[in-house]
């Protein structure tokens, strides 16, 4: 494990803006979309060598803490916070399209995930007892509440850290996983059409505390204390005989968010640096120190990007 994990690093493409970027989708090897504070977009479309950075004109306030992109012309962005927003564009980002728009202050949107170009979800807090779930059927045009939205337990919240803590497997099978008083994993299959729930042993209680992110194949979950990133007790666990298992030796810290590479390789970031494992989540290794909140690899191809605070946009290689 360790040659291989040797092998694998972190590069800095890009650093020293004054915004914090969560929003991260990877098209293929070239085309990759970030969004975050300050109404800020980025696009590259050389692998991250270079990047066209925007304001979203009469947004220069939002967050958008999730995006999903389909090509180099067209992605869906939203924003957290009041209002609850979300808007497309279908030229690169030279125009956008707002296509939902909710004034309430219960509305927060943590999430996003398509099935495929036409089928999507947005995951929110709980609003009167239910996780806001939201759908579209036509590629982000429209949106409308989900017919079957989970139950929330007191005090259990999803976060908006990496856009990871809801995955879409596919139309008929979505995966969510919370915090706060509670950590669990909320999975909806449409054949069923019911919600399973299953608790997670990761660290929970405080609202700063939970299960952050989830892998794209349902196996390996990480989060931990943001408030106290350094503490590495029950961050992260992995599906193992039918269960979550905890880990005895996790990632170095809250861990923000986590994606597959590979088989068993799995990699994991945060704001105390990013983290590997080649054995399906049963061992790590920590392998950079700066800081991220989010990493993404390609829908089709290797390209594996990471961004966080600061406009800190980094390359992962392997």
């Amino acid at each position: 494990m360790c040659n291989t994990a040797n092998a694998q690093k972190i590069e800095v493409l890009q650093q020293g803006r004054s915004i914090s970027i969560r929003g991260l989708s990877v098209v293929n090897d070239k085309i990759a979309w970030i969004s975050g504070s300050k109404g800020t977009i980025a696009t590259t479309r050389d692998g991250g060598k270079t990047w066209n950075w925007q304001q979203v004109k009469g947004f220069e306030t939002a967050d958008f803490r999730a995006i999903e992109a389909f090509s180099d012309k067209e992605a869906v962005i939203l924003s957290s916070g009041t209002p609850a927003l979300v808007l497309k564009t279908m030229d690169g980002g030279a125009n956008w399209s707002l296509k939902y728009r909710n004034d309430d202050k219960a509305y927060f949107l943590d999430a996003m995930g398509f099935a495929d170009k036409k089928r999507g979800y947005i995951l929110g807090d709980p609003i009167g007892g239910k996780f806001l779930v939201l759908e579209t059927k036509d590629g982000g045009e429209t949106w409308s509440p989900f017919s079957n939205m989970p139950e929330a337990l007191e005090g259990e919240a999803a976060f908006a850290a990496s856009g990871t803590c809801l995955r879409v497997e596919s139309k008929s099978y979505l995966s969510i996983v919370t915090g706060g008083k509670v950590a669990r994993n909320l999975s909806y299959n449409a054949k069923a059409q019911k919600w399973l729930a299953t608790d997670l042993p990761v660290t929970h209680g405080p609202s700063s505390n939970g299960a952050f992110s989830i892998s794209a194949d349902n196996k390996v979950i990480v989060g931990g204390n943001y408030s106290k990133d350094k503490t590495k007790d029950s961050v992260a666990c992995y599906f193992k005989a039918g269960e979550f298992v905890a880990i005895k030796d996790g990632p170095s810290g809250y861990q923000s968010g986590v994606e597959q590479i590979k088989g068993e390789t799995y990699l994991s970031t945060g704001t105390p640096g990013s983290n590997i494992t080649t054995d399906g989540g049963l061992t790590w290794k920590q392998i950079d120190a700066n800081s991220y909140n989010v990493c993404r690899k390609a829908k089709k191809g290797k390209l594996v990007l990471l961004a966080g605070d600061r406009g800190r946009i980094g390359l992962f290689t392997f």
